[in-house]
C-alpha cells in the first residue's frame, strides 16, 4: 500500500525531494466529537421537514417548499456520513522534508501543500490506539462543532492529517524537520 500511495503523490513532487512518511485517514463511517450535537439536531430538523411536508400536503397548500428542508434534512441524517466517508477515501497525506502534501477531493482532486518552516501552532490528538490527528494553524473555536463537515460549503478547517495511525510518530517527524 505505501508504493501506491508514494506513487499517487509522486507527480507533486519537485525534482529534489524524498517522501519521507504517506499515510491516508481512517475509512469508513466515523462518528465524531461533533455528532454529540449534531445526531439529535438531525434527527429533528429531518423528522420536522417530514412532517411539516406532510401536513402542507395535506391542507394543499406549499409542500414542494419543504422538499429541500427534507433533502437537507436527509443529508445531515445519512449523507453527511457517507460524503465524509468518501472524502476521507480519496485523501493521501505525504511529508517530505520540505512540506506536507495534502490530496483530496471527491470529484476533482485538490493538492495542498504546506510548507514545514512557516507552520506555527501544530496540535495533535491521539486515542488509544495511537491513531489521531494533526492539526495546523491557530484553532477555531467555532469549529468543534464543524468538525468532519469539511464538505459543507463554508466549513472549511484548518489543514489537518485527520485520523492517521501512529499520529505521534509522525508528529515527531514534523517537529524534528522544522528544527533542523
Amino acid at each position: 500500500m505505501r508504493q501506491n500511495l508514494q506513487s499517487e503523490l509522486r507527480p507533486h513532487l519537485e525534482n529534489d525531494e524524498n517522501l519521507l512518511w504517506t499515510g491516508k485517514p481512517k475509512s469508513g463511517i466515523v462518528f465524531r466529537q461533533a455528532d454529540i450535537f449534531l445526531i439529535p439536531f438531525s434527527l429533528l430538523w429531518c423528522g420536522f421537514a417530514i412532517f411539516w411536508v406532510i401536513m402542507a400536503s395535506q391542507a394543499g397548500i406549499f409542500a414542494l417548499f419543504g422538499i429541500p428542508f427534507v433533502i437537507i434534512g436527509l443529508i445531515f441524517v445519512f449523507g453527511r456520513f457517507i460524503i465524509d466517508s468518501k472524502q476521507r477515501e480519496n485523501t493521501t497525506y505525504g511529508l517530505t522534508e520540505d512540506r506536507i502534501i495534502i490530496k483530496s477531493g471527491i470529484t476533482s482532486k485538490k493538492v495542498k501543500s504546506l510548507n514545514i518552516r512557516t507552520l506555527s501552532d501544530i496540535e495533535y490528538s491521539e486515542k488509544s490506539d495511537g491513531s489521531g490527528t494533526i492539526l495546523f494553524g491557530p484553532k477555531n473555536p467555532m469549529m468543534i462543532w464543524g468538525n468532519g463537515m469539511n464538505w459543507w460549503p463554508g466549513m472549511k478547517a484548518n489543514p489537518q492529517l485527520d485520523l492517521i495511525p501512529n499520529v505521534r510518530k509522525v508528529y515527531s517527524q514534523i517537529i524534528e524537520l522544522q528544527r533542523k
